[in-house]
């Protein structure tokens, strides 16, 4: 039976589908040697291929168990599959797979720590980074100097940045010492550097930053930095009921 080339190739863990789109759409993909184009049906029998790279029909067919990884990010590493500037990313650090490739869910600034989830599956993906299902994550967050009580309730209310406005849903005070307080802060946005926009907003810098939620799942107190762990089989289905997804057969 021929389905959109772009579910086909989704289907062997290549990406999400609207990643897949992007690429069919800047000419990364062939089929028969030819351009692929949006909306194109395969039965599986053609020669498809990605950047050069033939994809294999029975890697397609078979259903793939999805796997997720949650990584303990050190600062320093990028979020990118290679940097020109040679700074080590944090693919580098990941488990290698026989079939289909690693789907970073949103990403950490180089000097972030904390949390990170990489998964097989490009719809859950997808899924977990839109911004329709306000996905929490939380941060701990230490900043210079101790904020006015003012301060805290206007990163609750809603600060106007360049890109629209943004807000913490909820800030709780962690103590510190010194010239250092710590905070537990929560949004339901991945936007760039917003948690430190906001708080630079209000002119306050922040000294260190370490993602140790995202939706449902925490960061392990024990994983230490630099390296992963596979999520347990009822952790993934949490993710997937999260994000609104079915929960695939093989993890029900």
């Amino acid at each position: 039976m021929a389905e959109r080339l772009q579910k086909w190739l989704a289907s062997a863990g290549l990406g999400s589908r609207r990643e897949i789109e992007r690429w069919i759409a800047a000419g990364r993909v062939r089929v028969n040697g030819q351009p692929a184009t949006l909306g194109q049906k395969v039965s599986g029998s053609e020669r498809i291929s990605i950047d050069g790279r033939i994809v294999r029909a029975h890697s397609a067919r078979r259903p793939m168990r999805p796997r997720v990884l949650l990584y303990h990010k050190p600062v320093g590493e990028v979020c990118t599959r290679s940097d020109p500037q040679g700074r080590p990313t944090v693919f580098a650090a990941l488990p290698e797979l026989t079939r289909g490739r690693w789907v970073m869910v949103g990403r950490l600034d180089v000097d972030t720590s904390g949390l990170l989830l990489f998964t097989t599956d490009g719809d859950l993906a997808h899924a977990l980074m839109h911004p329709s299902h306000e996905m929490e994550r939380e941060y701990a967050v230490r900043v210079r100097g101790n904020p006015a009580a003012e301060t805290l309730l206007r990163l609750r209310a809603g600060i106007q940045l360049e890109d629209g406005r943004g807000r913490f849903e909820d800030i709780q005070a962690e103590g510190g010492d010194g010239a250092n307080r710590w905070f537990r802060v929560v949004l339901k946005e991945g936007r760039n550097r917003i948690v430190r926009r906001l708080w630079e907003a209000e002119g306050c810098q922040v000294s260190r930053l370490m993602r140790v939620r995202y939706g449902p799942l925490s960061l392990p107190r024990h994983l230490p930095r630099g390296r992963s762990r596979d999520l347990r089989p009822h952790e993934v289905r949490a993710l997937y009921l999260a994000s609104g997804l079915p929960v695939p057969a093989a993890l029900a």
